[in-house]
């Protein structure tokens, strides 16, 4: 019986097939029924079971390598729908502008780019990557090519006038570039670095009129307490001040940077190494790293004039807040010797009345009888007092 059960258990497994499959085949084999045709039955099933691996070339993947398969699609499509869509603004050489929008994961594929180029997760940088430029100054995104400019993402940062009306001039040569006659990618270098300096000179030019009329009305002799409404103003103004130094030295620290490194500036010259002819040029005498190297420079200038010009006023408002101290000071002074006078004329009267006090009590003694007695001690009572009314 042992047999017999373990036997019904190993069957399945050696033939390949359900039990209630082998049930039925041994219904069929009973006596009444047609044995043939069970036995073709069987035989069919069998040789169906033991030939379907042959017809399979391949082995069957596991139900993991489905799931993993499944999850890597899954993924794959979930990232492409989440992927930012940024709205592009392309200028070529002649000035033409053209606009579309593109996902993240299109744009740096046709550029030949990574990911991590387009996150401009820096404030100001200047970097290259298959003979492309990567720029972004603040909120301004660029990524320059040796035939067009791409700006990225310019709406709602009130860049339309300078983007439809002054930067494809510039960029066609009808504007005030020194870099005309040098390839497109210098023109386009430039008018980037043209358009943060100008940004930055006016918020100076902006923030310069108003700290010295405060500073002027702060330290006017005419006003003798402190105003503290130009206190207020004063300090948003500094505030402001400081952010601006702040830009200024990372612009300078950006150009900089660039600028102690000789192939970064050989490698933002695009055109040099896609044009057979400008290599040309430039091994025969025109350098366009030197170049790009003095172009770099006279911006680098321009941003040191202008944190010339905020060190000047942030030393005006330190002189100031050291005059405004000093007024502080005196009128502390003059509260401190304001309360000395008061002390020392509310001992005189309690010493005075201590006097009187003491010689009006009804106290007998020899010294009443004499009349000089009485009028040197209202001498001396005078004299008290006169020497507090002089020291107040």
């Amino acid at each position: 019986m042992e047999c017999l059960r373990s036997l019904a258990q190993l069957l399945p497994r050696a033939v390949g097939l359900p039990r209630r499959t082998l049930c039925a085949l041994a219904l069929g084999l009973t006596p009444g029924t047609r044995p043939v045709v069970a036995y073709g039955r069987a035989t069919e099933l069998l040789g169906r079971r033991r030939a379907a691996p042959l017809c399979w070339s391949r082995r069957l993947p596991v139900t993991g390598e489905i799931y993993r398969n499944r999850t890597s699609d899954v993924s794959q499509a979930t990232l492409a729908s989440v992927s930012p869509v940024f709205t592009v603004t392309k200028f070529d050489k002649e000035g033409k502008v053209t606009s579309f929008e593109r996902k993240k994961t299109d744009l740096y594929q046709e550029l030949g780019l990574q990911a991590r180029d387009l996150r401009f997760q820096h404030l100001m940088s200047i970097t290259t990557r298959n003979n492309r430029i990567i720029m972004r100054m603040e909120y301004l995104k660029a990524v320059i090519t040796p035939e067009c400019l791409l700006i990225l993402d310019y709406r709602n940062l009130n860049l339309e006038q300078w983007l439809f009306r002054e930067l494809p001039s510039q960029l066609a040569g009808e504007g005030q570039l020194v870099t005309y006659p040098l390839p497109f990618e210098f023109r386009a270098i430039e008018a980037l670095l043209q358009y943060r300096i100008n940004t930055l000179q006016g918020k100076l030019s902006v923030l310069q009129p108003l700290i010295l009329e405060t500073l002027d009305a702060l330290v006017d002799p005419k006003h003798s307490s402190v105003d503290r409404s130009k206190l207020h103003i004063l300090l948003q103004n500094g505030k402001s001040l400081s952010e601006l130094e702040t830009d200024i030295k990372i612009f300078k620290e950006s150009i900089l940077e660039i600028l102690d490194e000789e192939e970064l500036l050989e490698d933002l010259c695009l055109t040099k190494w896609s044009d057979p002819q400008v290599f040309e040029k430039s091994s025969a005498g025109i350098d366009h790293a030197e170049e790009m190297e003095l172009l770099l420079e006279n911006y680098y200038r321009l941003a040191e004039d202008l944190s010339n010009a905020a060190r000047e006023l942030r030393a005006l408002i330190d002189d100031s807040q050291s005059i405004i101290f000093i007024n502080l000071d005196s009128h502390r002074n003059v509260m401190m010797r304001l309360n000395l006078q008061l002390t020392m004329g509310t001992f005189s009267l309690s010493l005075f009345g201590l006097m009187g006090v003491a010689f009006g009590m009804n106290l007998e003694s020899s010294l009443e009888e004499f009349l000089a007695v009485a009028l040197e001690i209202f001498i001396f009572a005078c004299w008290i007092f006169d020497c507090s009314a002089w020291t107040l």
